[in-house]
């Protein structure tokens, strides 16, 4: 009799899982503690799932209990473990004793055992966690969360016990959502609630991104690593278990072994001999009458070869060949003689059966011998439309077909100049391959047919359009094809971008004589089109944020109209100043229309008069919707905010504010800094990261005469004291001392003021390092700014990451205010470096410099919220990490100001300092802490001490000395930057921050590092 499903508890026991929790989850197939124990498999079918996992079908659960039980009873070798079993399963125990979310990711090649590997090490801790796997891909996060906490809970309270979810996509969002679940339920926890393992397959050139990055950066950190990495090749050890295992095969399968083509592919190494070899029946085909067992076969190489994870359901094959006079007969036995190059499996009994080729890279030398022999990649493509969607098409064939045509790869090189770079190939594999190995009509050929068949759909319209306009520089059938993408879809914008995309691409096109009525005809179709585009996002967003109370993933705002509208700006400006320069003037108002008119002789340009005079006003709106949107926040997608964007939006913006200054002196003051792109406040805190020292200096005096012309207005006080904390920040002298109580004289300020205002009233009234009561109303201006970041940009910003602005040091007045580039310069040490720090995840804290720079706070951790202490005060903050809130105690962080208001980062308990005392010694007490003297010069600390005879620990960095009599010494923290590039340091590893030690009297008997 097969035992109930039961559950893995805290106490390593097992709880019922027959209540309707188990059956109520949307979005998990759980594994369950007791899996398969207790039921009867018939042999017969336990061999068949074994030989299908062999030659090439996803595996199952029941793949993992035949192995185990056949290894018991000593019928088979274990179930072989590749490279990355046991670190993935260290890594994963690790965040055991971590906070309440964690992630770990496994990345792989396709087709190299990676969703294997991952689904071993659920099974084999089965008994440890409560395992799952996402089922589908799905937007609603918070259910998954739901989902997800209701299987960590599952039973009484004491059987709660950390979830392992195996995911194949990358959820960015979902960590915080599980932790906003457990905070609203009020459930106390005192272990994860969950492990997130991400198995992300990825391309060949991100794989070996990612070793290099790990050969370079991981290895020199902590234990705890981000990812794994699994390749196609074997090490030694794996080709001696895949041998041993190859040669048990031979003996309970005999020669059926010999079409195992999943295992052997791995067994050879992937070998290429092996997969031609396997291929070797499709050498000869002939492209004239091909029967419908090989049309069969070409298409399900096709999808294979492209489309990674697809198949066919098996009827649909049975459905095709039952044209054939053999239709009667079984699916492998029609399929013959190329039945040992397919695979039919079922996943779960209530599934239909799934048919697909043995393995990937069969399928692509199938394919590749197929177009040798005239069966081309288009002509399968386009039998396989015509054969497979003559009517109603499932969705998951609908999306294979999409991924097929449509899908663009990442492409990543490495750059010896500029590092790695990555970049979104312009199609689909499969066109680029038709385009390249056949020619352009062909693949031109594939997409018309696809958009005729679905014409519902507007991708396949879309796509059709960017090959006319990039490939073929056909702008008149591209408008064609986009003006129909949008027909089928107005209401999207993504859909709609193609469209100003045509018109941009054909303006930056167009030959040097081209008419200035020319021009400015066809940039008017394109700034159309991109505010058509606006406005559409702007429906987009405003209905995200309505919502019904289920919240799903609030897509962010779609801002490539808005970046589209200055590239078609940017584009109109070179255009026509090729023409003549007058226009500079014409374009920056500062001269008008009728200039141009008489040298030009072009009458039709009167017909854009409107148009060109709204330009520059447009041009600057956008310009600081821009720098609003990148200097308060950034895209959690690694590749929406390029630095690209931001400098092709600067270049647009100094075209259209120009060269010529004011008479007027107030005025010409704002053009100077306009020109500097200090002209706002997020411009303003730009300023370490864009401009000159001395232009900082500049932007300062500016702000002060605006300030003191009678009529300024309040944001000119506010922006003249960012720029005088940005003086000081690039320690140079503010340029005045009096904008400090000018500004608090203007407090309270109004609730109803932008955020930037509260941002900087809460800057100047929060306590100085020691002062334990509070001199102003806190909770009121926190109150504050948090009502107003709501109002201004909480909608815009709401599937955004807010930056840190600035961070809370040592010191008193602005001085003790750190800008974030400052520390970004210590964390990279490259002040020219792209500031792409990561504040989402906390690194850039383990840094003693960075560290050094900051001021460490105290609070307490209850209720899954923080609270900042103050003598008997406790302040309310948000934290930069949800799961580091999943214990109640005792904590410390580090407080960064973002627009939206104070937040608490790097928090962590007092058993958990980044710089740990000596592990062996447990007893504190037998050392004496010493308080060093600290002289800082250019920014270095240097930290002296002086002792008797005796075991001392520094309180600064915990560093610990033995001495027998009297010494003294002094210490710097010091950059490894410069002994890693010597040659006799190039295989070793940094382990740890480096101390530079010099001791100026006595003898230090023993120094145990603080790390």
């Amino acid at each position: 009799m097969a035992n109930r499903p039961a559950l893995s508890t805290a106490e390593g026991g097992e709880a019922d899982a027959r209540s309707k929790i188990s059956d109520s989850f949307s979005f998990l197939d759980v594994l369950h503690a007791n899996q398969f124990e207790g039921e009867f498999v018939e042999p017969q079918h336990a061999e068949q799932v074994e030989e299908n996992f062999y030659r090439g079908a996803p595996p199952n659960w029941l793949n993992f209990y035949i192995s185990e039980q056949a290894v018991s009873d000593g019928n088979a070798t274990p179930f072989i473990k590749r490279d990355g079993y046991e670190t993935l399963k260290e890594q994963i125990h690790l965040r055991r004793k971590g906070p309440g979310t964690s992630t770990i990711k496994l990345f792989h090649q396709q087709g190299c055992g990676g969703t294997t590997l991952a689904m071993q090490v659920l099974w084999d801790l089965r008994k440890t966690f409560r395992c799952a796997v996402l089922t589908g891909s799905t937007l609603d996060i918070t259910k998954v969360a739901q989902d997800v906490v209701s299987l960590f809970t599952a039973g009484s309270h004491g059987h709660q016990k950390t979830v392992l979810l195996l995911l194949n996509d990358e959820f960015i969002i979902l960590q915080d959502r599980i932790m906003d679940e457990i905070a609203e339920q009020d459930i106390e926890i005192d272990l994860p609630v969950v492990i997130l393992l991400n198995c992300v397959r990825s391309s060949d050139g991100i794989i070996h991104q990612k070793a290099r990055s790990y050969e370079l950066k991981q290895k020199f950190k902590r234990k705890m690593r981000k990812s794994i990495i699994l390749k196609k090749s074997l090490s030694d050890r794996e080709q001696a278990d895949f041998d041993m295992k190859k040669e048990e095969l031979g003996r309970r399968f005999g020669d059926r072994c010999k079409q195992f083509h999943g295992f052997n592919i791995l067994q050879s190494n992937f070998s290429q001999a092996y997969i031609r070899n396997a291929c070797a029946t499709l050498e000869h085909i002939k492209r004239i009458n091909k029967p419908l067992k090989m049309q069969l076969a070409a298409f399900l190489c096709l999808l294979n070869a492209y489309v990674p994870g697809s198949y066919l359901l098996e009827s649909q094959c049975l459905d095709f060949l039952r044209r054939d006079k053999f239709g009667h007969l079984s699916l492998e036995d029609q399929m013959q003689p190329f039945s040992h190059l397919i695979v039919t499996f079922q996943q779960g009994e209530r599934s239909e059966k799934k048919v697909c080729m043995a393995h990937n890279m069969i399928a692509q030398c199938c394919t590749e011998l197929l177009a040798n022999a005239g069966v081309t990649r288009s002509d399968t493509t386009r039998h396989f439309l015509n054969s497979f969607c003559r009517s109603y098409v499932p969705p998951y064939l609908l999306g294979f077909i999409k991924d097929m045509l449509n899908k663009r790869e990442i492409t990543v090189i490495e750059d010896p100049t500029h590092g790695i770079k990555e970049w979104k190939e312009k199609f689909s594999r499969l066109i680029q391959d038709i385009t390249k190995r056949e020619d352009e009509g062909n693949s031109l050929s594939v997409l018309i047919m696809a958009s005729n068949k679905f014409y519902e759909v507007s991708l396949f319209p879309q796509t059709l359009a960017r090959f006319y306009y990039i490939q073929l520089e056909d702008y008149y059938n591209a408008e064609i094809w986009a003006k129909e993408a949008k027909r089928r879809a107005p209401w999207s914008s993504f859909v709609a971008d193609t469209l100003g995309q045509v018109h941009k691409s054909h303006l930056k096109k167009m030959p040097v004589y081209t008419r200035p009525s020319e021009i400015l005809q066809l940039a008017q179709k394109a700034i159309e089109a991109f505010e058509d585009e606006e406005k559409l996002a702007k429906n987009e967003h405003a209905k995200g944020k309505q919502g019904d109370g289920n919240v799903k993933v609030l897509r962010a705002l779609n801002t490539r109209g808005l970046f589209g509208y200055l590239e078609v700006c940017s584009l109109l400006y070179d255009h026509l100043i090729r023409h003549d320069e007058l226009w500079k003037q014409v374009l920056t108002r500062t001269m008008s229309l009728d200039s141009v008119l008489k040298s030009t002789g072009d009458r039709n340009i009167v017909r854009f008069k409107e148009l060109i005079n709204s330009l520059r006003d447009l041009v600057e709106k956008r310009f600081e919707f821009f720098d609003t949107f990148l200097t308060y926040s950034y895209s959690v997608v690694k590749r929406d905010d390029s630095s690209y964007m931001s400098r092709k939006t600067i270049e647009c913006y100094k075209k259209y504010v120009g060269d010529a200054e004011p008479n007027d002196q107030l005025q010409k003051a704002f053009h100077k800094l306009k020109q500097k792109l200090a002209v706002t406040s997020p411009g303003v805190l730009s300023c370490l990261e864009r401009c000159t020292r001395s232009d900082t200096k500049d932007i300062a005096v500016w702000w002060r005469e605006i300030c003191q012309h009678k009529h300024s207005a309040t944001h000119a006080l506010l922006n003249y004291v960012l720029a005088n904390i940005m003086l000081i920040n690039l320690k140079e002298p503010p340029s005045s001392s009096d904008y400090q109580s000018s500004f608090r004289e203007k407090m309270p300020l109004a609730p109803e003021m932008q955020p930037k205002f509260h941002m900087l009233a809460l800057l100047l009234c929060w306590p100085t390092d020691g002062e334990h009561e509070l001199a102003s109303d806190l909770p009121h201006l926190i109150q504050n700014i948090l009502q107003s970041y709501e109002q201004e940009y909480k909608s815009l910003f709401q599937s955004r990451y807010l930056r840190p602005i600035f961070f809370l040091g040592p010191g008193q007045g602005l001085n003790r205010f750190v800008h974030r580039r400052n520390l970004e310069i210590l964390w990279t040490q490259d002040a020219l470096e792209d500031p792409k720090t990561n504040w989402r995840n906390d690194d850039i804290f383990t840094d003693p410099t960075v560290q050094g720079k900051l001021l460490r706070i105290e609070g307490i951790v209850q209720d899954y919220r923080l609270y900042a202490t103050f003598g008997d005060t406790e302040i309310e903050l948000d934290a930069n990490r949800k799961d580091s809130l999943w214990k109640k105690g005792h904590v410390f962080f580090y407080l960064g100001f973002t627009i939206g208001g104070p937040v608490a980062y790097n928090v962590h308990r007092a058993e958990e300092r980044l710089l740990k005392t000596f592990d062996n010694e447990t007893d504190s007490s037998q050392w004496t802490k010493l308080k060093p003297e600290v002289e800082i010069m250019e920014e270095v600390h240097t930290y002296s001490l002086q002792s008797e005879s005796g075991k001392y620990e520094c309180s600064e960095s915990a560093l610990r000395w033995v001495c027998k009599e009297t010494v003294s010494f002094r210490y710097q923290f010091s950059s490894w930057e410069r002994f890693m590039r010597k040659p006799v340091c190039m295989d070793y590893i940094p382990a740890g921050p480096l101390m530079d030690i010099k001791v100026t009297d006595g003898k230090l008997e023993e120094v145990r590092l603080p790390h």
